[in-house]
């Protein structure tokens, strides 16, 4: 039953992110609404390399026979989610028309090299099926200050302009971090936490169509 539940709702999941990109490239007439389309499908991509091992395994020999598969989708992901957020700041620059501030700009490079170096270690033994917690925390820590700075910003931005199309463009991030760093602290202690990435999912998925609704309403 889950490897047909699970299965079923990714599959939803990847088709419909990479669809609604697919779209907002074609279609969208700004750069911003091309650059949201950009950045839904390096989503869907990026978690393909996970979620396929994944849906493969649990509809086949079980998650232990494709740990390494698993493992590297997974660092993979993680590389994409990064590139994700860099976009998502891009896309908040596009919006609001936002000249200059090189130093913000650099911040969320540094923290996204950080993330992306840290990732790059050995020590994460990726394709271990014991994997250290340390090292899950230790990569999270930039790429949840990358996050944290995304939500302020268009938090303060969609507040100062009246920007309704992207009022809640801040909260689909937060609840996306939400979901996911107990699922980085407690996951392999308690399974079940592992289920808050379904709803982590949705969030990303509310996002895309956050981006998605724009293009249609404002004709970009």
């Amino acid at each position: 039953m889950q490897a047909i539940m699970e299965t079923g709702f990714d599959v939803v999941y990847l088709v419909t992110v990479v669809t609604l990109g697919i779209i907002m490239v074609l279609k969208g007439k700004s750069k911003e609404t091309k650059l949201f389309g950009i950045m839904a499908i390096t989503l869907g991509l990026g978690d393909s390399f996970h979620l396929v091992p994944r849906a493969l395994a649990l509809c086949t020999t079980g998650l232990e026979s494709f740990t390494v598969a698993l493992g590297i989708g997974k660092f993979i992901t993680s590389i994409t989610m990064t590139v994700f957020y860099i976009l998502l700041y891009y896309v908040w620059r596009l919006r609001y028309k936002v000249e200059g501030k090189n130093g913000l700009t650099i911040s969320i490079y540094v923290l996204a090299i950080a993330r992306i170096a840290l990732c790059l270690f050995p020590q994460n033994m990726w394709t271990s099926a014991a994997a250290p917690l340390s090292w899950g925390i230790y990569r999270n820590i930039p790429f949840a200050l990358m996050g944290l700075l995304i939500i302020v910003l268009f938090y303060k931005s969609a507040k100062e302009h009246h920007d309704t199309s992207f009022k809640y463009m801040y909260l689909t991030i937060v609840l996306s971090f939400a979901f996911y760093i107990p699922v980085v602290l407690f996951a392999d202690t308690i399974p079940l936490v592992g289920m808050l990435m379904i709803p982590k999912t949705c969030a990303y998925v509310w996002t895309v169509w956050i981006g998605y609704q724009d293009m249609k309403k404002g004709g970009k």
